[in-house]
């Protein structure tokens, strides 16, 4: 049995992964800044002997370096789960340096920390943001030129790159896995979260970011963590990369929009904008290649019509509001 340290571990993803790995008899060390995690949804999983909370600053070298030397010691790490992020790309296109330091340097940060204290084993995550705006082409993994379109998809490759030169030094194993869009709860925001909000204020009309033609695919959480898990035990390379999604051609926003209406807002009418984006950074049509995780043996349990029901379901029946 392991002891894996997950940054980011407070988070929508964090948490989820978390409850998987303690489910299974592991030990888990979630580190966190709360900037966008909670301590409310750490709270479930203290139920568990094996698991623990560190409030830690990733893009700190200071504190990251001596949080996990304190803890490495005390309890030898197994693997580091980094997930700490910028996970919301609008607040990152009004202020670059949020992803500056909140995606890239937690990743700078943590690799130097790891090299410091000898852990050689590092899970990070991804996004489909990195392949930027590919025109609704079904991107794989050796899918390039790589030429995102957002500071959040810009800082995700520099994350890649700054990782695949670490297994050059000192990394003995690294798995790069490239989400796509991830629902679920805890949630904290996103397209359901936005519109389910918009639904409860005004219920007579919600108003909808762009013309609603937008595609996307979308995953539930829980399959995220699934994949996750299979790959790390799957996978046999040093350097590893998966596209991680269902293989399907994905969901419009006006198709989430009704599905969030009729949930919370029944009878109400959807008011959509102009254009097929709806903020600067958005790729208004995505779709992802799994050809490649497929091989390995795994595929998603939902479709993406199906993650996007079970989310809206699930957010609206969450005890807080985002």
């Amino acid at each position: 049995m392991g002891v894996h340290l997950i940054t980011g571990g407070a988070g929508f993803i964090g948490v989820n992964l978390a409850r998987r790995l303690l489910e299974q008899g592991q030990t888990v060390i979630a580190l966190d800044d709360l900037s966008l995690g909670k301590l409310e949804f750490v709270a479930p999983l203290t139920r568990f002997p094996d698991f623990s909370f560190v409030k830690v600053d990733c893009s700190s070298s200071d504190d990251i370096s001596k949080a996990l030397a304190k803890i490495h010691e005390r309890t030898p790490v197994s693997d580091v789960w980094h997930l700490a992020a910028n996970s919301n790309i609008a607040a990152g296109v009004a202020d670059p340096r949020i992803d500056l330091t909140r995606t890239f340097l937690t990743t700078f940060e943590v690799l130097a920390a790891m090299r410091q204290t000898g852990i050689g084993v590092l899970h990070f995550a991804s996004s489909s943001a990195v392949y930027g705006d590919a025109g609704g082409a079904a991107v794989d993994e050796n899918w390039g030129p790589l030429e995102p379109i957002s500071n959040y998809g810009a800082m995700k490759l520099a994350s890649e790159a700054q990782i695949r030169a670490a297994c050059e030094s000192f990394l003995t194993r690294a798995d790069i896995f490239r989400f796509p869009n991830v629902v679920g709860t805890p949630a904290t925001h996103g397209v359901i979260v936005d519109l389910i909000a918009k639904g409860r204020a005004t219920p007579h009309e919600i108003e909808v970011l762009g013309d609603g033609t937008q595609r996307k695919i979308y995953l539930h959480v829980q399959d995220l963590v699934e994949a996750m898990l299979f790959i790390t035990s799957h996978a046999d390379a040093r350097y590893n990369v998966y596209n991680i999604g269902p293989a399907d051609d994905g969901v419009t926003v006006r198709e989430i929009a009704e599905m969030v209406r009729d949930r919370v807002a029944q009878g109400g009418a959807i008011r959509y904008g102009a254009g097929n984006k709806g903020w600067v950074g958005d790729v208004p049509r995505f779709r992802y290649a799994t050809d490649k995780l497929i091989a390995l043996g795994w595929k998603s349990s939902r479709n993406s019509a199906a993650a996007i029901r079970t989310a809206v379901n699930e957010i609206a029946d969450q005890p807080w509001r985002a």
